[in-house]
């Protein structure tokens, strides 16, 4: 079987599992990704944690033990969470130290709850960092207008930083200032920037799905052939702004305390229509420098048949201006879907953080021990 995994990861792209459960962790299953698969990271999101808890395989005992000391449903959320956490950045620990702390990423989320509120985010980060105790954690942060100071601070504590729900270019360009900004913050603190990394996490797939929604209600022959094209021009003029930002003076002094480029990290990359290729956001997103974040059915695709040519974003900037312009001559506001999906993105973060915390508390109550 040709390894389009290992062509993947030989083009300089990350391969990082959006997924994580303790039956992952406890059956091997998350090693032998790592040793046969080329995986080299992990993210989590409140969705991933919800469905791995409600299905309740591995929590029993430590569940039990919560309900036994009678502690509130948040802190259990956050006991369970940070664990699964925890022992996944140690099995990953090896990557960890063979990259110098490049891969080897677990990553965290900081409650949904919490995305318009920068104060909150900010001790919630510190809090994440301190409770699971781990260096080759990453917390990840949404970038919200409110996110991006939060991002800034975060970063400026030594903190590394996963940037999530990036969905459109402007914001995309504040997520990496805010990033510069905190590093300057380090830096001014003396902190060693080296130790500092972060990525950004660029969604891809929603944005077909919305707009491809809106192109099908159209219906022209214009329409129909712009279908299944929008989230590959957005991704890769967001590479483009990225090999801007870090070739730029601000960045070179910067470089100069051997600090670490914030990575463009592909995002939804799950092909959610049928009627395109499931491993369209992994093949024609081969950028070096990039993580590229799937889910186990797209990486099991792309091991199956992926099609890894070399560099498919580098050449394809001028084309990709040209597909996002004529979604706009049909009509279609970019920046519109763009708040949509980043409004969208929240809310769904905190529904499943909001199901998370229903679900373990029935869990909690049904495990209470009686009185007496």
């Amino acid at each position: 079987m040709t390894d389009a995994l290992k062509r993947l990861s030989d083009e300089g792209v990350a391969i990082w599992l959006d997924d994580l459960s303790r039956k992952r962790i406890t059956s091997g299953n998350l090693a032998e990704l790592i040793d046969q698969s080329h995986v080299v990271g992990v993210t989590t999101n409140p969705s991933i944690f919800q469905k791995a808890i409600s299905s309740g395989d591995g929590y029993e005992q430590q569940l039990t033990d919560l309900a036994a000391r009678k502690v509130t449903v948040e802190e259990a959320v956050r006991m369970i969470t940070t664990a699964d956490v925890r022992d996944a950045a140690d099995i990953l620990r090896p990557v960890f130290d063979a990259t110098d702390g490049q891969d080897g990423r677990v990553s965290i989320e900081v409650d949904p709850r919490l995305a318009h509120n920068t104060l909150a985010t900010t001790a919630e980060a510190k809090q994440l960092a301190w409770l699971v105790d781990r260096p080759n954690t990453l917390i990840k942060i949404p970038a919200t207008k409110a996110g991006l100071p939060a991002i800034t601070e975060t970063i400026g504590r030594g903190i590394s930083v996963n940037v999530t729900l990036i969905f459109s270019l402007e914001r995309y360009r504040a997520v990496m200032d805010a990033y510069l900004a905190g590093l300057e913050k380090a830096k001014a603190a003396g902190l060693d920037l080296s130790k500092i990394h972060s990525v950004a996490s660029f969604f891809v797939s929603r944005v077909d799905t919305e707009i491809d929604k809106r192109l099908d209600a159209i219906g022209s022959d214009e329409a129909k052939a712009a279908k299944g094209k929008s989230a590959l021009a957005n991704a890769r003029l967001a590479y483009e702004a990225y090999e801007e930002v870090f070739s730029s003076d601000r960045w070179a002094a910067l470089d100069k305390g051997q600090a670490n480029k914030q990575r463009p990290l592909w995002a939804s990359t799950g092909v959610k229509d049928p009627s395109l290729k499931d491993t369209l956001y992994v093949d024609d997103l081969v950028a070096p420098n990039t993580v590229n974040t799937m889910p186990e059915a797209t990486l099991e695709a792309v091991a199956d048949h992926g099609e890894i040519t070399g560099n498919t974003v580098a050449g394809g900037y001028d084309q990709a201006r040209a597909d996002l312009d004529a979604i706009k001559k049909l009509g279609i506001s970019y920046d519109e879907v763009v708040q949509l999906l980043e409004d969208e993105g929240v809310e769904k973060f905190e529904t499943s953080w909001n199901d998370l915390l229903k679900s373990t508390e029935a869990e909690l109550s049904r495990l209470a021990p009686s009185e007496g």
